[in-house]
């Protein structure tokens, strides 16, 4: 078992230099990213995908499956790796997942999954790294 990263205590100027201006925009402010634009969205080697804020391990390659919404979506979490709000944005009532980690925000996840959960974690793939399993190639 991995273990956990210290939880980041970042200031915002701290994470805007971090970060790509996308990846702040997404993970710092809660911003949602172009449908699509996600190459994680077509990974299907076997990994983990981690925040790309703090390297917090987040989803199993296992759990991931084609939603068909544009979007990298996975069926669960790792144990305790991510946390929920109620996000009452764009008049509507849903709700958003973070990194339990560092607190970025990662999508919203949605009771339309396949089984066994019924949940459909919708993540924005600017918010995710990918690291592949040893054995797996570099590249896709």
């Amino acid at each position: 078992m991995e273990e956990k990263p210290l939880a980041s205590h970042k200031t915002e100027e701290e994470w805007a230099a971090i970060l790509t201006p996308e990846q702040f925009r997404v993970l710092r402010q809660h911003g949602t990213e172009r449908q699509g634009a996600s190459p994680l969205n077509r990974e299907k080697r076997e990994g983990l995908f981690l925040c790309a804020g703090c390297a917090q391990p987040l989803f199993n390659s296992e759990t991931k499956y084609e939603s068909g919404t544009g979007w990298p979506s996975f069926w669960e979490p790792l144990d305790q790796a991510v946390e929920t709000t109620v996000d009452r944005t764009l008049f509507l009532t849903r709700t958003e997942v973070h990194c339990a980690n560092c607190g970025g925000h990662l999508g919203h996840v949605f009771p339309d999954g396949p089984p066994p959960t019924g949940l459909r974690y919708c993540m924005n793939g600017v918010s995710l790294r990918f690291r592949p399993d040893a054995g797996q190639p570099d590249e896709v």
